[in-house]
Formats: C-alpha cells, sequence, structure tokens
C-alpha cells in the first residue's frame, strides 16, 4: 500500500502567489494595444509562441517537467479549443480595456455550470442559480445598455468566456493525467499554429485593412519594430512566469479557494489600466465587474461542499 504525502493546506502563500501572477499577467496584457495600432493579431501570436515555447523546452529539464502527453488526443482537443479562446481574448484587447475583456472572461464558471447541466444532465442547488443570474446581470452591467446602443463589440470576449468555460470542461474529462506543463505547451503551440494559418491567409486572400487598431484582426505581417519586439518578449516571459505561478497556486491550497484568488487578475488589470493608460469606468461597468467577481465566487466556494466532478474553477 502506498502512502500519498500529505501537502498541507496554504490559502495565505497560494493567494501570494496568485497576486503576484495576475500584477504580471494584467501589466503585460495591457501593453498589447501598443502593438495593435501597426502589426497584426496572427503576427503577434507567431511570434510570442516562438519565443514561448524555447524558454519552456529549455526550462523542463531544470525544473523536472514532463512535457509528453499521456493522452494525445485529449490534449490537442483542448489546446484547440483553449487557444480559440485565447485569440478572441487578445483580439479583442485592441478595442476594449483589459479589464472588461477580463470581466467578460471570468464569466466562464457560469457556462461551465450551464453546459455541465444541459450538456451532462447535471443539478446545481438555488445557490448557484444566484450565481448564474448575478453573472448575467453583471454582464448586462458590462454592456451599459442605459448609454445608449450595446457595443457589439463587447460581446465577443463573452464568446472566449464560453470557449474558456469548454476548455475547463475538457480539461477535467480529457486531460486528467495531464500535467500543467504539458497543457501549457499545447496550448502555446496552439496558439503559434493560429498565428501561422493567420498569417498565410491574410498574404494569400487580398483584403483591405484598416488604419490602426481596426486593423488589427486583418492585418498581416508587417517588419517588427523594438516596440513590437519588447512587446512580444515581455508577454513570453510574462505569460510563462504568470501561468507557473498560478499552477504553483493550485498546488498549494484547495482549489475551491484558488479559483476566488484568480478574481485578482480582474482588480490588478483594471488597477494597471488606470495607472499605465487613465483608463476610468462609470458605475454600472463597476458594479457589474463586482457582480462577476461575486458570482465566480460563489460557484468556486459552494464546489467545496459538493461531491467531486460537480465543482467548478478556473485553469491556469
Amino acid at each position: 500500500m502506498t502512502v500519498r504525502p500529505h501537502h498541507p493546506n496554504r490559502p495565505l502563500l497560494a493567494a501570494g502567489f496568485m497576486a503576484i501572477a495576475a500584477v504580471i499577467i494584467g501589466f503585460t496584457d495591457n501593453f498589447v494595444r501598443l502593438i495593435a495600432e501597426d502589426h497584426g493579431l496572427w503576427q503577434f501570436h507567431a511570434v510570442r509562441s516562438a519565443l514561448a515555447l524555447p524558454m519552456m523546452l529549455a526550462a523542463a529539464p531544470v525544473l523536472g517537467m514532463r512535457l509528453r502527453p499521456r493522452r494525445w488526443g485529449g490534449v490537442i482537443a483542448r489546446s484547440a479549443v483553449m487557444s480559440t479562446s485565447m485569440v478572441v481574448y487578445f483580439g479583442c484587447l485592441a478595442f476594449l480595456s483589459v479589464a472588461e475583456v477580463a470581466a467578460a472572461l471570468f464569466t466562464a464558471p457560469i457556462f461551465v455550470l450551464l453546459i455541465s447541466r444541459f450538456a451532462f444532465g447535471q443539478r446545481f442547488g438555488v445557490w448557484r442559480l444566484i450565481a448564474v443570474l448575478l453573472g448575467f446581470g453583471g454582464i448586462v452591467l458590462m454592456l451599459d445598455p442605459g448609454a445608449g446602443a450595446v457595443r457589439l463589440v463587447a460581446l465577443a470576449p463573452i464568446g472566449a468566456a464560453v470557449l474558456y468555460a469548454i476548455s475547463n470542461i475538457a480539461t477535467r474529462e480529457w486531460c486528467g493525467g495531464e500535467s500543467a506543463a504539458t497543457l501549457t505547451l499545447g496550448f502555446f503551440a496552439a496558439l503559434g499554429l493560429w498565428g501561422l494559418a493567420g498569417l498565410a491567409l491574410a498574404a494569400l486572400v487580398p483584403h483591405a485593412v484598416p488604419v490602426g487598431a481596426d486593423g488589427f484582426i486583418l492585418r498581416g505581417w508587417t517588419a517588427p519594430d523594438a516596440q513590437f519586439w519588447e512587446v512580444s518578449v515581455m508577454q513570453a516571459a510574462g505569460s510563462l512566469i504568470g501561468v507557473g505561478l498560478m499552477v504553483r497556486a493550485y498546488q498549494t491550497a484547495e482549489a475551491s479557494q484558488v479559483a476566488v484568488f484568480e478574481y485578482l487578475l480582474l482588480i490588478a488589470s483594471a488597477i494597471w489600466g488606470r495607472v499605465l493608460w487613465g483608463q476610468t469606468f462609470g458605475a454600472p461597468a463597476l458594479i457589474g465587474m463586482a457582480a462577476i467577481i461575486a458570482a465566480g465566487s460563489i460557484i468556486a466556494l459552494r464546489s467545496r461542499f459538493t461531491p467531486a466532478g460537480d465543482g467548478v474553477r478556473l485553469p491556469a
């Protein structure tokens, strides 16, 4: 009989890891807007993955990370869905603030509940129903319909949240035996393929490209300038460090507790947006963000009192 070593639950240490990760990721994501004026989404993903993958391959033997998948099919499928979500996420950063996009992305636990209910027949009680209603109320406030016509571009990151929710379910259902390093490697590899495919399509299909950030999604390869390289290197290194710290947080405390700490990213993104660019948010947007955080926290905390497999958390 093999006895598994006991790992103490240290939520304060996990919160520290997650806080540092949130500060790093919130900071680096705020600089994507700088390259959106003259460069394209597909070039960004191709170059960032070309930088991140060698970093990870070099670090793997030093840190003892397992990179080879146990089940190739599950890792490939999960990487495809997760990378599609992030393509939409980063595409939205050219038009919306990081805090707005992050707030929409963090509705993913709500969609996990809905998918689990209607696709797998799982039931949830009154508290999770309240969380779903609260979260969707937060979405409505983030869209700020009282300011006039609902901004259609603000709906795009909600699409990213749906895909992120599916990848969340895939992480549990298809990739239960995989290491975090394997899933991270697959994720960056898939994003790199997205970048190469987008660049190839942009080169082969003639199309008009709007000037400035409006052309971020349609723009093909452009000559990289110093600012592009700086942002790309910062993004590659920051993403790897941030994801590593998130994984470390989940290894340090219960998943239900750590999932609540992930909402520090939303707060950090809003603070960095204010410090770096002077971004401000009206009362409806702030109340909407608070509602989304409350909804996700209810879902995460209630997962502590339900059987395994019924809980929900956002993966790193």
